[in-house]
């Protein structure tokens, strides 16, 4: 099966392409983190596969609409 046929293939079943689920399992891990931690989000970042602080920003923004940062401050658990 070639990349394009499987991506085909998974959209239909999965109502989602795969880059969409990866970003989706990225996001769930980094929110979990953000949420019952206090490690940075550049170590969560890239722990959760984003290569980078900005662009884990970028997803939350897209997904979210707000910042880790803000998540974090509205999200985490109290110690």
């Amino acid at each position: 099966m070639s990349p394009r046929h499987f991506a085909r293939v998974y959209l239909t079943k999965v109502s989602r392409t795969p880059a969409r689920m990866v970003e989706e399992m990225r996001m769930e891990a980094a929110r979990r983190s953000l949420e019952e931690t206090d490690v940075s989000a550049k170590r969560i970042a890239r722990d959760c596969g984003f290569g980078d602080e900005e662009r884990m920003r970028r997803s939350f923004i897209r997904q979210l609409g707000v910042t880790p940062s803000d998540y974090r401050s509205r999200f985490a658990a109290v110690a």
